[in-house]
């Protein structure tokens, strides 16, 4: 673990680094950042493979203990806390962080096991919100997450702290509504939207079988094009004087019921 230095590794720069983890970019190889003992103790408990690790001065026991879990060809590096903290995104740093690759997955990875239960973000731009979701649809044994069309990303950092490391066990990709929900329903899904105002009674609703799951965005909802398409619409009902349920308390509602009537 050598000396200071303001170069990351095979060329990636702090400067660079700013975008990968304020934007949630991926590097050129497909690698993406992470920040946090925390996040990085997960990535390895997850079995992500690191491209390298990289550390403020100060953290240099926190690093000493993850070394040991780590692959030894991963590189690491020293920087001065200063350059470090100029680099990552959150105000307060740990001081540690990492390149790791994260899982490639496909649609067919989503719906295995059998049966399958997909929740589907639609228009979810809140990253505490959509990160909430993903570890919900995690806890209550959803086989894969589809992010929809203005959805935001799923690298986004504060996605990726909400999370909770359920982002790196998760099948999670980007999809295109026009063409996932034909593909959905030719696999067997019965395609089941929330709704604050409107629908089937939530106890009265069968959860059971293959089953994907649609959450609107936070204030609008879904739209009404996507809600036509729907096998059904229900209701989660809650006190009148309340205007909406948030995204991903309904979302994590519905993966209860799904997964307690399974």
């Amino acid at each position: 673990m050598g000396g200071a230095s303001v170069e990351l590794i095979d060329g990636v720069d702090v400067a660079y680094a700013d975008d990968l983890f304020a934007r949630g970019e991926l590097t050129a190889d497909g690698h993406c950042a992470i920040e946090s003992v925390r996040m990085v103790e997960e990535a390895i408990r997850s079995g992500l493979r690191f491209r390298a690790l990289f550390f403020a001065e100060s953290a240099e026991e926190a690093v000493r203990r993850l070394l040991p879990q780590i692959a030894s060809q991963v590189e690491t590096l020293a920087l001065p806390d200063e350059v470090f903290a100029g680099a990552v995104a959150t105000e307060s740093p740990q001081g540690v962080a990492a390149l790791v690759k994260l899982k490639d997955c496909a649609l067919d990875d989503a719906l295995r096991p059998a049966p399958p239960l997909v929740l589907v973000a639609c228009g979810i731009q809140d990253p505490g919100n959509l990160g909430a979701m993903l570890r919900s649809a995690e806890a209550f044994g959803a086989t894969g997450v589809l992010l929809a069309e203005h959805t935001v990303s799923a690298l986004n950092p504060k996605v990726v702290r909400a999370a909770a490391g359920s982002l790196f066990r998760l099948p999670v990709l980007r999809v295109k509504l026009d063409e996932a929900m034909p593909r959905l329903r030719d696999r067997g899904l019965r395609l089941v939207a929330s709704s604050s105002h409107r629908g089937g009674r939530l106890d009265q609703t069968d959860l059971s079988g293959p089953l994907a799951i649609f959450v609107g965005s936070e204030g609008a909802g879904l739209p009404k094009d996507i809600l036509k398409q729907m096998s059904e619409v229900v209701a989660i009902p809650h006190a009148p004087q309340v205007e909406s349920l948030n995204a991903a308390v309904a979302a994590s509602i519905l993966l209860y019921e799904a997964a307690r009537k399974r």
